[in-house]
């Protein structure tokens, strides 16, 4: 007999869903939270069988649970742990654990792209175009990779999860890779899914006007409540407020908290695990502990949500020959403009601010993090022009 312990996301259903192709009914498979999953490990020491062979897969367990695998695994129990998150590493400390965040060619794993990788070396299932499309969807959903190959696929798949129960994924899933050559969605799911993502991009609009900045220690933070699509909601908010080197998302009803980035230059499971949590580099996770609470939501909770840029302007653009026109809630006037390619000025209320800039993107970054502003509308641009003009004349006579 086996038992598969993993995670509740895509990812580790996904191990789920090979663990059932590979060894049918002769395996049990558990889906837990992280903080489940010690409570499902204390409880297979305890009382399963002995000759059970014990999976553990995108998820790991906590300190005294690793003392209890190890003392198992040496009394000749069968356990084997993969996980591909960075805070694991140290698992591969063990006999019983294989953890991998890159692969050999630099490619970013999954749990699943490894736990299929070890069903075939094991020949407990035997590969296929369907099952290695399907590993490759949810390897690509899971390192945010699909994004950056324009592969909506594996972002559709992860969203057809949250729309059915596990149960019904898991069939669904099962039945297609036993009997078909490809992986494909039907005309059903196409329909759902075509109204998900309108729903998804409403929720995101709405959620971008409730963004609010802040400083912890030596970075910028933007903070929002969500309950839903944070992988997304992440992922756009970062793009919408590049300046803000990561996004906090407080789920207040699950108690959780999420960190995502798209920048390279932070590592989100460093600041995570400050908190008990952990994950990936751009994407972890945390409970929000009492700490966590006064951090995120106690210390911001009056803060005044940050204005989007102007959308749909004709004349006020980003990286103008002409001059960019910036404001902040004090009415004050920024404008950005280039001496030359690489010596970018900013004038505040018409006066120089100190220092040159590299690039249009610094200017934009030091006024967004310090001020808070936002590009103005092309009426406010085209009346800072004409007030401009009105003050050479006086100045010629």
């Amino acid at each position: 007999m086996y038992k598969l312990l993993s995670h509740n996301d895509l990812d580790g259903v996904g191990c789920g869903i090979l663990a059932k192709l590979a060894f049918g009914d002769q395996v049990k498979v558990r889906y837990n939270s992280i903080s489940s999953l010690n409570r499902e490990v204390e409880w297979f020491l305890e009382n399963d069988q002995k000759d059970t062979f014990l999976f553990i897969t995108d998820l790991s367990v906590n300190e005294e649970n690793e003392k209890r695998l190890e003392a198992f695994f040496k009394a000749d129990g069968k356990v084997q742990l993969i996980d591909h998150h960075k805070t694991s590493i140290h698992f591969n400390d063990y006999g019983w654990a294989h953890v991998v965040v890159e692969d050999e060619e630099g490619k970013l794993t999954s749990a699943t792209s490894l736990f299929y990788e070890y069903l075939v070396t094991h020949q407990f299932i035997s590969p296929s175009d369907t099952l290695a499309e399907f590993v490759e969807l949810v390897r690509q959903y899971d390192t945010w990779e699909w994004e950056k190959n324009n592969n909506h696929q594996a972002h559709r798949l992860n969203a057809l999860f949250f729309l059915v129960s596990i149960e019904e994924f898991e069939e669904k899933m099962i039945d297609r890779l036993m009997s078909s050559a490809h992986f494909y969605f039907d005309d059903f799911e196409k329909r759902i899914l075509d109204m998900e993502d309108a729903k998804i991009e409403r929720y995101i609009r709405r959620k971008r006007r409730e963004v609010v900045q802040t400083k912890l220690g030596a970075h910028f933070a933007g903070i929002v409540y969500a309950e839903s699509y944070h992988s997304e909601l992440g992922n756009e908010l970062g793009k919408e407020f590049p300046h803000l080197d990561y996004i906090v998302i407080l789920n207040m009803g699950g108690k959780r908290v999420g960190f995502r980035t798209i920048h390279d230059h932070i590592d989100l499971s460093e600041v995570a695990g400050h908190f008990g949590g952990g994950g990936h580099a751009k994407a972890s996770g945390c409970s929000l502990t009492e700490e966590a609470y006064k951090k995120f939501v106690a210390s911001t909770f009056l803060l005044e949500p940050l204005r989007e840029d102007a959308k749909q302007n004709r004349y006020n653009l980003k990286r103008s020959s002409f001059g960019s026109l910036y404001k902040n809630r004090k009415d004050d006037i920024f404008f950005v403009y280039s001496i030359n390619e690489h010596e970018w000025v900013i004038e505040k209320n018409r006066i120089k601010v100190e220092g040159d800039f590299g690039s249009f993107e610094e200017a934009e970054k030091f006024l967004k993090r310090n001020d808070e502003a936002w590009l103005a509308w092309d009426d406010t641009f085209v009346s800072f022009l004409m007030d401009g003009i009105k003050r050479d004349k006086k100045n010629i006579k």
